[in-house]
């Protein structure tokens, strides 16, 4: 428990460095994933928790007869997204607030999707932050993962390989697989896993949706 204390500390750091910068950064690059996670989201039903708000970014793409709640390890990010709420209508945003990924502050069962855009790779626990992300969905409800998430066959993943390096230099890897993700769904037997879709640029990207069983 110590290690995981000390890199939430760690990350919390790096996200005050970036909270600045962040959107001009990312907007663009992310926008279609954005799109993508919370249309797909809200396909699952109205009330949407997003794990990993940062920003704000994923907010306005939401459909306005949503209830969606944000929560991120970083204040710093928050307050970025706490003005995008408060500058634009986005009167179906209902919480932003400080949260850890596997310690949400929810009672079991009570959305109809978890939203996790680009997170899911830096959490410290991430079977430990999925299981807190099964245990607020309600039966039939969805998981809806956007990230970097590496294949373990075929030609992609000698081509990630090779690019592996410069990947880590902007922060991003491979080396999480879409594989443990699915094992962790395996090992748990009430979580299915929908599908995978490549999203911009060229599939770089990856939306991963899983559903709860009933």
């Amino acid at each position: 428990m110590p290690d995981v204390q000390y890199d939430l500390e760690g990350q919390r750091r790096i996200y005050a460095r970036w909270a600045p910068i962040y959107d001009a950064v990312y907007r663009r690059l992310l926008a279609d994933a954005q799109r993508r996670t919370a249309a797909a989201a809200a396909a699952a039903g109205p009330d949407i928790l997003e794990v990993g708000v940062g920003t704000g970014l994923v907010l306005p793409y939401y459909p306005a007869h949503c209830r969606v709640v944000g929560v991120d390890l970083s204040e710093d990010m928050l307050r970025k997204a706490a003005e995008k709420v408060r500058g634009t209508p986005l009167p179906h945003v209902k919480l932003i607030a400080a949260m850890d990924a596997c310690r949400l502050g929810f009672a079991d069962g009570v959305f109809d999707a978890v939203a996790v855009p680009f997170v899911i790779t830096l959490v410290p626990d991430p079977e430990r932050a999925l299981d807190e992300f099964a245990r607020v969905l309600k039966a039939g409800g969805e998981i809806v993962i956007a990230s970097k998430l590496g294949h373990d066959e075929g030609l992609i993943p000698r081509v990630e390989e090779v690019v592996a390096p410069l990947m880590k230099r902007v922060g991003w890897s491979s080396a999480f697989k879409i594989s443990r993700i699915a094992r962790w769904a395996k090992r748990r037997g009430d979580m299915e896993v929908l599908g995978v879709e490549p999203v911009f640029p060229a599939g770089f990207f990856k939306l991963m949706r899983l559903r709860k069983g009933c």
